[in-house]
């Protein structure tokens, strides 16, 4: 039985864990812990998932519970994906914060997803990644 719950105070060990075997961790910065820590830290809302003891999904999010809401990182674990666990921690982050919109950056391999679960593509969105700085 899968038991989800908020739990904003995850081990960033285990959080780093669950990033490698969603294959996230491709595109995470797995190999520099203070990040990881820190990352895990400054998150406000949290939701995970678990069989037993043990973390096989995570919903990490930066919010203001009334405007915007921003899943950071959406994990499955490799050996429970496909069983609606990553969409079950999407619609309670949602639940959690209703006034606010959801928002998220596809993996590459998830774009089509999101659609699927009535999210809505968002053509304007820029970034500006850590290694870069304004013109």
């Amino acid at each position: 039985m899968i038991k989800y719950q908020i739990e904003n105070n995850i081990s960033p060990e285990e959080f780093k864990e669950l990033l490698i075997k969603s294959t996230l961790g491709e595109r995470r910065p797995v190999d520099d812990f203070k990040r990881i820590k820190t990352m895990v830290e400054n998150a406000n809302l949290i939701f995970t998932a678990r069989v037993n003891s043990k973390l096989i999904g995570v919903a990490r999010s930066i919010t203001d519970f009334v405007y915007c809401t921003y899943l950071s990182d959406i994990a499955v674990d490799t050996e429970y994906q496909k069983q609606g666990i990553g969409k079950e921690l999407i619609r309670l982050t949602k639940k959690e914060t209703p006034k606010a919109s959801l928002i998220l950056l596809a993996a590459p391999n998830a774009e089509g997803y999101y659609g699927h679960i009535g999210m809505t593509k968002h053509t304007a969105c820029f970034i500006l990644n850590s290694e870069k700085d304004i013109k």
